[in-house]
């Protein structure tokens, strides 16, 4: 049996987690000496009562190999703490996964990683700031992790995946069980142009208590993370929680004061979050040059995204306009010029120069 068996082998034990894991690993040469050895030694390592009796249990009634066999026949394999493919920013949380059950492959690049989080009910804004912002930083190298959620999650994938770069989804489930199953499809194309992990044994259902403790691996696998859109009492902000705690950027999409969906967004800005409004702000903090970014940014110039975004920026001078007067020029609703105005500055075409006047960015 190679180590890695061993590995499987504790992760699957109720009560024995990372941190006892290390204690074994520790006390004994191998986790595989750990795993054949007499009660009486692991006692004397540090294991006992209902962890021990675990071990004891499941050591005489599991059979690795199959387990092995069970993980391959799903189309995955699994990277220990032990191995050099393990990621290293991972690996320097403080409650790291022993054993991350992989489909598709991780590489080296996906050290330098963002995560994007939020709503699973995002506005059309929060949408859209999602995914472009993903699109614009993988084009420059940087894989963006996320949770396969509906919403805020998926704009995020998608966004990557047509930026041309790497996408990972930790998901709360078995890595044989993809959740929600309506992102099948989109499983299937981060499975071949980065990966989807989880450290949950398989079969292992989406339960509610498993998605804050996903939520640590996803901010444990990037530099930093940023919050697209969320309201109060979100997921999304127990992500940016573990990021602090683990020493990550922080950064938040500014929203609409009035749209619910955004309080939470507009309070981690509060409370200390970077401010982004365009890629850049990201890239600068994490160090990553952004020269691909400002080629693409003169191309929107050139060749708006839509028919309403030229209609706006027809409208749109160096002399300040208010939207009120936009609206009324260009016909269109309220709040679609406002959602639409904002997504202008994120890509540095608009400005607010304040009192809610915009003006054209040259």
């Amino acid at each position: 049996m190679t180590e890695s068996r061993f590995w499987l082998g504790f992760s699957l034990i109720p009560e024995i987690g990372p941190k006892r894991i290390a204690l074994l690993r520790e006390h004994f040469q191998t986790l595989g000496e750990a795993w054949q050895a007499p009660e009486a030694a692991l006692l004397k390592a540090g294991l006992s009562g209902v962890p021990l009796a675990n071990l004891l249990k499941a050591r005489a009634a599991l059979d690795l190999d199959a387990e092995m066999q069970r993980i391959r026949r799903t189309g995955a394999h699994i990277i220990t703490q032990a191995d050099d493919s393990y990621p290293e920013l991972l690996l320097r949380i403080a409650d790291a996964p022993p054993v991350l059950y992989v489909r598709g492959a991780l590489a080296d690049m996906d050290n330098v990683a963002l995560a994007i989080v939020g709503t699973r009910k995002p506005s059309a804004y929060g949408q859209k700031a999602a995914h472009e912002l993903a699109k614009a930083v993988a084009a420059q190298g940087v894989t963006v992790v996320s949770g396969l959620a509906q919403g805020i999650d998926a704009d995020a994938h998608q966004g990557a995946l047509e930026g041309g770069g790497r996408t990972i989804a930790v998901l709360g489930s078995g890595i044989d069980r993809i959740y929600p199953r309506s992102n099948s499809e989109l499983a299937q194309k981060i499975m071949r142009q980065g990966a989807i992990i989880s450290e949950f044994p398989l079969g292992t259902p989406p339960e509610k208590r498993n998605f804050p403790r996903r939520n640590r691996i996803i901010s444990g696998l990037a530099l930093g993370v940023l919050v697209a859109e969320a309201p109060d009492q979100s997921g999304a902000l127990i992500t940016a929680v573990h990021a602090l705690e683990q020493g990550r950027e922080v950064f938040a999409v500014p929203g609409n004061i009035f749209n619910l969906s955004s309080t939470g967004t507009n309070r981690l800005i509060q409370d200390g979050a970077k401010l982004v409004m365009r890629a850049e702000d990201i890239l600068d903090e994490i160090n990553v040059a952004y020269t691909t970014v400002q080629t693409q940014r003169v191309a929107e110039r050139i060749q708006p995204a839509s028919d309403e975004e030229a209609q706006l920026l027809e409208h749109l001078s160096t002399e300040p306009l208010h939207i009120d007067d936009l609206a009324r020029l260009t016909g269109l609703p309220m709040a679609f010029v406002s959602s639409m105005l904002t997504m202008l500055e994120l890509k540095g075409l608009a400005q607010n120069v304040g009192h809610m006047q915009y003006c054209r960015m040259t």
